[in-house]
């Protein structure tokens, strides 16, 4: 009798070892669903609920690989529960892979945004791409080589510049001046650009950086950005530049209240910026007011370790 027991509940543990591995791939969907639907509840504690924030769209990564361990241990109680994560993220991004929302038709107004990349040895090439688009606007971070000037000079005659961002247009600038953001120097600048079809405020920016367990200065400089935009009354404002976080991030909230985010309203995908090669996160930037997106998207240009982000709008 007691070797028939024995025998039976060695048959019985490779069912019982295949369920507790069924539950733990379930506990860990259900963690995964609660992240995504929760991660800003994550404390910001040295920058950790920032990184969080900013990962967001990547976890939905771990879906297909939850899925593919409860297949392989044939658990159907696992594959079920795969499902809750699944869903939370399709009910939070989802919607970025569906044809935009937006106002259609062409576009009055062109901008790009590209972070240039210090010590890039062929700035000029970086700038001459965004050129070959054809964008009325240009706002430029990390500038430092004098050729850039040269290559962009023909197409966009006009230019306004702070320490490293810069602005040229097709069209005259009114005025610029440099804006604080708290940085100890100005690393930000505020143009207004007489187009067409009236005057547009254009704000060129880099904010400061960050870096795991290292966010205070770039929280800073974005709560600063933030308040000068707020106390900015032009009606037609678009802000273009680095700004070292995503717009998932908590901390971006400020921003997000004051103006609209053209790669959300007009663009498809995340629209992912850095690095170049292989983009997982987007800190570059084109918000608005007071005008309709018509497009949006991303280009790779060369030499550069960011993508530059591009617009159109109609007034």
């Amino acid at each position: 009798m007691t070797e028939q027991m024995v025998d039976e509940r060695a048959a019985g543990d490779p069912a019982g070892r295949q369920g507790r591995r069924g539950l733990v791939i379930s506990i860990s969907a259900v963690l995964l669903a609660g992240l995504l639907a929760g991660h800003r509840a994550v404390p910001n504690v040295h920058g950790l609920g920032s990184l969080v924030d900013s990962a967001v769209p990547l976890l939905g990564l771990g879906v297909p690989l939850l899925g593919l361990a409860a297949l392989l241990r044939r658990s159907r109680r696992a594959l079920l529960a795969v499902l809750v994560p699944a869903v939370v993220w399709a009910v939070l991004f989802g919607r970025v892979w569906l044809p935009p929302a937006a106002g259609a038709g062409s576009a009055s107004l062109r901008v790009a945004s590209q972070n240039l990349r210090s010590g890039n040895l062929d700035q000029a090439a970086t700038a001459g791409a965004l050129a070959a688009a054809r964008v009325d606007l240009i706002g430029l971070q990390e500038v430092d080589d004098d050729r850039v000037d040269a290559a962009l000079r023909q197409r966009y005659p006009h230019r306004a510049a702070v320490s490293t961002v810069a602005l040229w247009s097709r069209w005259p600038i009114r005025d610029s001046v440099g804006v604080d953001t708290g940085l100890g120097w100005d690393r930000a600048l505020r143009a207004v650009v007489a187009a067409p079809q009236g005057d547009l405020v254009v704000y060129v920016v880099h904010l400061g950086s960050a870096r795991a367990g290292h966010t205070a200065t770039r929280d800073e400089t974005l709560a600063a950005l933030a308040a000068t935009v707020r106390a900015d009354q032009a009606p037609r404002l678009v802000v273009l530049g680095d700004l070292n976080t995503a717009t998932t991030d908590r901390v971006f909230v400020p921003l997000t209240r004051l103006l609209h985010d053209a790669q959300a309203d007009a663009g498809r995908g995340f629209g992912f910026t850095w690095p170049a090669e292989l983009p997982v996160t987007r800190p570059d930037h084109v918000l608005y007011r007071g005008l309709t997106p018509t497009t949006a998207g991303v280009l790779h240009t060369p030499d550069s370790d960011h993508r530059a982000v591009t617009a159109g709008f109609r007034w």
